[in-house]
């Protein structure tokens, strides 16, 4: 036969090859799709957009001019992350043309596009979390644009080098393909490419909210009822009265959210604290027993809507309904009592059934990985049950005057704790607190610690330790340190606020005193406590050697001793066991010079320990001022 070979293997149809391409590494187009997608879709849509990205890179039409050939398929070929080129790409040059349509499509992506995605019903997508690495990793690529983004995919996915990413990328579309492969260059490290964190064919599945679909299903098939009463009536030629107002069951789907539906309460992804910057209660999935008890539920939102004799509010904290459908934090039985807690952005609902339950509000905005770390689900005298944040990953109980004990494990199934002793701070009788671990996710080897002070939330306690004159102010770290431990067992009952409502208590010790003849040394503290409302109040104590417990010395309402306030001076009047009394005085870092008058007397000296003692025959009215290195004067909070 003429023209002809023999033995010549038919040649297959050029769309037919691109398929076989796609399915032959499908798993790696959709990693890097998955990559290069924007970063503000969550990673149920990123999932099903990166499938559908490379589903829709299979053309119609596809002739042999259309794929890349020669030098260039071989330069962006797909190369192993070993550096070995993989032979299957490097002699099918269709491949690198599927992998330009994929990039284009996934750094120009179409807003139709989303409608032709894959539809999952029921589900949600994910890939699974790869630990803490993985998280920077993503929080990186989420700053990058996707130009950058793809480039990071080429690299790490395709292990193609600088110049081949580049060339890549200018077939692709993008303007700046140099400065793409330089942003992407500076973050740090790569997934690895089997790990299942960046791999959308690895993914875990998660039924959507069982109670908002049925509710959904119900309301979809009352609409189609109407449609067809609707239908009917207009081919009989009937009409309803002018201006009829129909039933709230035949009003249209598209009606404002009511806040009161347990239907359209905000749900979270269990791992979602995992996968964002922003660390408060936002973050904080859905627990319970009773997630989808639509009547506990109801009832909760009811008594919200509604607010009467059995609301209670946190001074400072708004009664008002929710202006939107709140975020489910929690609904069980505790201790045989349905509870069910709620968030809206500004404010922690907790409802509690029965006859002495209630509606519980707190304000609890600009929370943080602190100050969103417990909530108070219920009480029983001074026991209290607390539901902790999802990034605690272990709990334990201290007692506040005892220092040197070792802290006691506190189980928390599911976040919820056993009764744990309370006890405030202000009675100095020795009050159980939290002492929380966080997840490596959240901060590597962090502990903080929380005190229950009657309300819904718990306060923050941090220490602030005794200045260096020759080094910066010293910001509040946590109350976890052995010093810290000491100095809240030494003098934390003197905190000037330990009601409901305070957000954070600092402790601060601000000098150390030695007394005169060899008496010993008096220690200084400045203790202050912040509120959610922003309000805040101080103390000045001094803890005297053969004193029982901390002396208030001064305090009031205002900023004193907070970032804003950082020179404080404070006195008293001290016995010495040899008979005389002393005026002591002490200032913060800065103070350089401290005076002290009397109705017949005074004293105005250089301090550069910033502390004074005067003897003095008789204890009397007396002013006492600091002045600064500066030269501006201070006095005591009063």
């Amino acid at each position: 036969m003429a023209g002809r070979t023999a033995g010549a293997a038919p040649t297959a149809h050029p769309v037919a090859e691109a398929e076989a391409t796609l399915v032959r590494h499908y798993r790696r187009l959709v990693r890097l799709a998955y990559l290069a997608l924007p970063a503000d879709r969550d990673r149920h849509s990123r999932v099903l957009a990166a499938h559908a990205a490379v589903q829709r890179a299979l053309p119609f039409r596809w002739t042999r001019a259309d794929r890349p050939s020669g030098p260039e398929a071989d330069r962006t070929g797909l190369v192993d992350r070993t550096g070995q080129a993989d032979g299957s790409a490097t002699t099918d040059p269709g491949y690198a043309a599927l992998r330009l349509r994929v990039l284009r499509a996934a750094l120009r992506p179409h807003p139709a596009a989303r409608l032709l995605a894959p539809r999952v019903w029921g589900l949600r997508l994910f890939t699974p979390h790869g630990g803490e690495q993985d998280a920077a990793l993503d929080h990186a690529l989420a700053g990058l644009d996707a130009p950058a983004r793809a480039a990071f995919a080429l690299r790490e996915v395709e292990g193609l080098d600088g110049p081949g990413a580049e060339q890549v990328l200018r077939e692709a579309g993008v303007a700046r393909p140099a400065e793409a492969v330089a942003a992407a260059a500076e973050v740090p490290a790569g997934p690895d490419p089997e790990l299942s964190a960046f791999d959308p064919c690895a993914v875990r599945v998660q039924p959507t909210d069982l109670l908002r679909r049925r509710r959904t299903l119900t309301a979809a098939l009352a609409v189609g009822l109407l449609g067809l009463t609707t239908t009917a009536a207009v081919l009989g030629g009937g009409s309803g009265p002018v201006g009829t107002v129909p039933r709230p069951a035949e009003r249209s789907a598209d009606a404002p959210a009511d806040p009161a539906d347990p239907a359209r309460l905000v749900r979270v992804a269990p791992d979602a604290w995992e996968h964002t910057a922003r660390i408060d209660f936002t973050a904080w999935p859905a627990r319970g027993d009773r997630r989808e008890d639509g009547a506990l539920l109801g009832r909760a939102l009811a008594a919200w809507a509604q607010p009467g004799p059995r609301t209670h509010a946190e001074p400072g904290t708004d009664s008002a309904p929710p202006a939107t459908p709140p975020q489910l934090l929690f609904a069980g039985t505790l201790d045989g009592t349905g509870v069910a807690v709620l968030y809206d952005g500004r404010r922690i609902a907790r409802y509690t059934d029965g006859s002495g339950g209630g509606l519980d509000l707190a304000r609890a905005d600009s929370s943080g990985p602190t100050t969103a770390g417990a909530v108070v689900l219920g009480r029983q005298g001074t026991a209290v049950r607390y539901l902790l944040a999802p990034w605690v990953e272990t709990a334990e109980t201290r007692r506040i005057d005892q220092p040197d004990t070792a802290a006691r494990p506190l189980d928390h199934p599911d976040g919820i704790t056993p009764a744990t002793p309370g006890g405030g701070l202000a009675d100095c009788r020795g009050a159980t607190v939290l002492q929380l671990h966080s997840s490596p996710v959240i901060a590597e080897k962090h502990a903080f610690v929380l005190a229950d002070l009657g309300g819904l939330l718990p306060a923050h306690l941090t220490y602030t330790p005794p200045p260096d004159r020759n080094q910066p102010a010293r910001e509040p770290h946590e109350a976890t340190g052995p010093d810290a431990l000491q100095a809240w067992a030494r003098a934390g009952c003197a905190v000037p606020d330990g009601t409901p409502g305070v957000k954070q208590l600092n402790l601060w010790a601000f000098a150390v005193q030695p007394l005169p003849q060899n008496a010993g040394s008096a220690a200084w503290f400045c203790l202050r406590a912040d509120r959610w409302t922003g309000e805040g109040s101080a103390a000045t104590a001094v803890l005297l050697p053969t004193a029982r417990g901390p002396q208030r010395t001064g305090g009031g309402p205002g900023r004193a001793c907070s970032r804003f306030e950082q020179d404080t001076v404070a006195w008293t009047w001290w016995h010495s066991p040899q008979g005389p009394d002393y005026l002591l005085a002490a200032g913060s870092r800065r103070v350089a010079r401290l005076t002290a008058k009397g109705p017949d007397w005074s004293a105005d000296r250089p301090t550069p320990d910033r502390t004074l003692a005067v003897e003095r025959p008789a204890r009397s009215t007396v002013q006492v001022e600091a002045v600064l290195d500066n030269g501006n004067r201070i006095t005591p909070p009063h």
